[in-house]
């Protein structure tokens, strides 16, 4: 059942037909919400003053924290104010909600509600928070081996400055409120994880979790940016309905977005490492840094996987990793496609960048050296169970003519006084799981109806990635029927308690396979009618035998049931179910649904999953977080123009392990958006920020995303071919963040290319800008000396 089964939404998607949050239709009575921000980082609020807005003619009202019934969130710590009371934290921080029955009225509205300020000083960087010892939760560690100065070995020492990212989702934030009877509000939310939205509603106005209903039925994208952040904006819009009894639609516009929400972290890392003359680490040193803005939100759990990921494919002997979080004065920073990942893996492919300039050796020669070996263990104590690293470097290296590349890439930047030529190959090796244990869960709902078709309710949400349509393969899989036939529905606190975000690339995962597991308990009841249905005359089976009474009642073991195939003996193949001994012994798949329903078998079940086998100890930094990894390599070329700085992706080659896919499409799909989204991370998407900390970058005008001019010239991706991954479902890897961080191998480019220039030790920021690149040429060309010399 493994095929390109096209995606559920695709149809939908380009006529223009699929449902989003502001699709929906206005319902009577319904009222529109605005929000009122602080224009300062950091202030005291002395007065609200919204009386003026009140007098417009038309329904207006005005909301403060003062009507929430609880006023703190946070994911991990509970540390965030819903709307600011007595202070302001970030330039963009709610302050008010305005209500109204029509835009045009909020508008109005809004330009008439006056606050008074007393600004306070603000950190507005990493380095001012250090000074000041602004830091949430502990430093964390993760330790191996001796570090000490080894006076046998080479060694190099900087700083790697990583930037933020904005999740530029097509659909901003989004929510819909209907009060229902009694005190029951349903929300319907843009949102990766239901069951946060349905808590910190209840909590905020004063439910009982029950009486909460959140709905997700997809989102217009998220990349992690609604995986925690979607809850305030369901509790305004949830607060208005219940207020008032009336129907709410809270959605931002895209400045407004872009303003309050928040982003990918940035990170500072200063690193000390040794190596041999081959390039071989002796030892890494790293003391990593983030911006968590003003709150927690998930900082914490970021920084703890960029700590994880700092090894990425290469094993560390000796190693020494901290990490600290710091609080500032921008927006919270949020969950971002790759989590923490990126930044652990930056910093030691850059590394090995650079110490393969250092050495004089091909920087693929210097990552086969230092690539894990099967059986090695990682800085926090997990075996690497596979040699799959190795044979992705060694055959991307053939497949993509890496050595003729090479050569041809020196001959060029030899000859070429206008251009530079940069190639680099990077690998990823990323953890799947969430590193919090118990997020490892999922619950799925599988209803098979008289008809043969089913419907399947899950935990997870789609936001464009196809979980859907894969949940709805497995599902199908199972019974050996078209997917076509699975129904998928909205994803609901309702059907399914307690869930888990969709997020940490484990969607598919976590809820295809508890998906699968109903499914097969409803499998095995059918196959246990079919072994008494076959022993039985013709006239004592059928609807017509059971309504005379000919036939005795089939009896199903009403034991715990099993998630592992039974009655091996009975075969389920494209709509007939047969006897594998007697193969003339057959019964059509709708045959079979109304005999067990006949002899009251159910037909539905509800099955749950969990990562077996995981744990991590936060305080030791040590344990086995993950299920298994994702691996991939990446060969990109760059060219760079060395009179702007200006530079072009020419040529990208990916060989990415996903076991045995289960929508090859899908996952392609995933492959070419991931990596795209990240060249966007590394190179042309820079967050600029005013003296007071104020967005400055709020709108595709002045915030650059990748666009169709920006894709590599050739872009090509290739499976590689792994059968050896049987612990996940249908032996499929998960596939939605890894493919992100092989667009470091861009960056590496970059550096590679500037080497033929220059020899720095210093590693290019991210994102590495035209800018950027451009002065970084600068330094090492003749013009600068020229303009030194003349005074220029």
């Amino acid at each position: 059942m493994k095929n390109s089964t096209s995606h559920d939404s695709a149809v939908t998607h380009v006529t223009g037909r699929s449902q989003f949050i502001d699709d929906r239709s206005s319902q009577k009575g319904e009222l529109q919400i605005a929000l009122v921000c602080s224009p300062h980082a950091s202030a005291e609020i002395l007065s609200i003053d919204f009386r003026e807005s009140l007098t417009l003619d038309g329904f207006v009202q005005c909301l403060t924290a003062k009507d929430l019934h609880h006023n703190r969130w946070g994911t991990i710590i509970e540390d965030q104010v819903l709307l600011a009371d007595s202070h302001v934290s970030y330039s963009g921080e709610p302050i008010v909600l305005i209500v109204a029955e029509s835009l045009e009225l909020l508008r109005k509205a809004k330009a008439l509600v006056k606050i008074k300020y007393k600004i306070l000083p603000a950190i507005l960087s990493i380095a001012e928070a250090r000074k000041q010892n602004s830091f949430i939760g502990a430093k964390r560690s993760i330790q191996r081996g001796d570090c000490s100065q080894n006076s046998q070995s080479q060694s190099l020492k900087g700083t790697l400055k990583m930037s933020g990212q904005e999740h530029f989702y097509l659909e901003t934030q989004a929510s819909y409120a209907t009060p229902l009877e009694g005190k029951g509000i349903l929300v319907e939310s843009s949102s990766q994880h239901p069951t946060e939205v349905q808590h910190v509603v209840a909590h905020a106005l004063g439910l009982k979790f029950s009486e909460v209903t959140c709905v997700v039925k997809r989102m217009g994208g998220a990349f992690g940016g609604k995986e925690s952040q979607a809850c305030p904006f369901a509790v305004y819009a949830a607060l208005v309905a219940h207020k008032f009894q009336r129907p709410a639609r809270m959605v931002l516009n895209r400045d407004d977005d872009m303003i309050i929400t928040g982003k990918r972290n940035p990170f500072e890392i200063e690193y000390t490492v040794q190596f041999n003359k081959l390039g071989k680490i002796h030892s890494l040193k790293a003391e990593l840094f983030s911006d968590s803005g003003a709150y927690a939100d998930l900082s914490t759990s970021i920084m703890e996987r960029a700590m994880l990921h700092v090894d990425n494919a290469y094993y560390l002997e000796n190693v020494e990793i901290h990490g600290t979080v710091c609080r500032t004065h921008h927006a919270p920073t949020t969950a971002f496609r790759g989590f923490g990942g990126p930044k652990g893996v930056a910093l030691i492919e850059g590394i090995l960048e650079k110490i393969a300039q250092t050495c004089g050796r091909d920087a693929v020669d210097v990552r086969k050296e230092n690539v894990y070996l099967k059986n090695q263990l990682t800085p926090y104590g997990q075996k690497i169970d596979d040699d799959v690293l190795g044979k992705l470097f060694s055959d991307a290296e053939e497949r993509f003519v890496y050595r003729k590349r090479r050569d041809d890439c020196e001959k060029f930047n030899q000859s070429n006084t206008r251009y530079l030529k940069g190639l680099s190959m990077t690998a990823v090796k990323f953890g799947i799981s969430f590193t919090t244990r118990f997020l490892n869960q999922g619950s799925a709902l599988v209803n098979l109806h008289l008809d043969g078709t089913l419907q399947v309710s899950t935990g997870a949400t789609e936001m464009g990635q196809g979980v859907n349509t894969k949940i709805a393969q497995i599902v199908a899989s199972v019974f050996c029927i078209d997917p076509s036939e699975v129904q998928m529905q909205a994803t609901s606190t309702e059907k399914n308690h307690n869930t888990s975000p969709t997020a940490a690339s484990s969607g598919t995962d976590i809820n295809g396979a508890a998906a699968r597991n109903a499914a097969v308990m409803i499998r095995n009841r059918l196959a246990a009618v079919a072994v008494e249905y076959f022993k039985r005359p013709p006239e004592m089976r059928g609807k017509m035998a059971s309504v005379l009474g000919k036939n005795a009642e089939i009896n199903i073991d009403s034991s715990p049931e099993t998630v592992e195939l039974l009655h091996p003996e009975i075969c389920f193949d494209q709509g007939k179910i047969s006897h594998k001994d007697n193969p003339s012994l057959q019964i059509p798949w709708q045959k079979i649904i109304e005999e067990a329903y006949f002899h009251r078998v159910s037909l539905g079940a509800y099955g749950f999953f969990k990562y077996p086998g995981i744990h991590f100890n936060k305080e030791t930094g040590s344990g086995h977080p993950f299920f298994y990894f994702t691996n991939g390599v990446a060969l990109s070329e760059v060219k760079i123009d060395r009179d702007t700085g200006e530079y072009r992706v020419e040529k990208v080659q990916i060989l990415m392990d996903l076991g045995r896919p289960i929508n090859p499409d899908l996952d392609l799909g995933q492959i070419h958006g991931a990596f795209v989204q990240g060249m966007g991370w590394v190179s042309t998407e820079k967050l600029s920020y005013s003296s007071n900390g104020a967005l400055l970058t709020h709108a595709p005008s002045t915030y650059k995303i990748p666009s169709i001019q920006d894709i590599p010239k050739t872009f090509e991706v290739y499976f590689f071919e792994n059968s050896l991954n049987h612990r996940n479902v249908l032996s499929s890897k998960a596939v939605g963040e890894p493919p992100l961080l092989l667009a470091l191998s861009v960056w590496c480019a970059c550096e590679n290319a500037l080497s033929y220039t220059r020899k720095s030790h210093k590693l290019l920021p991210i994102p590495a800008t035209y800018e950027t690149i451009f002065l970084e040429i600068f330094e090492s060309s003749d013009l600068k000396e020229l303009l030194h010399a003349t005074k220029v």
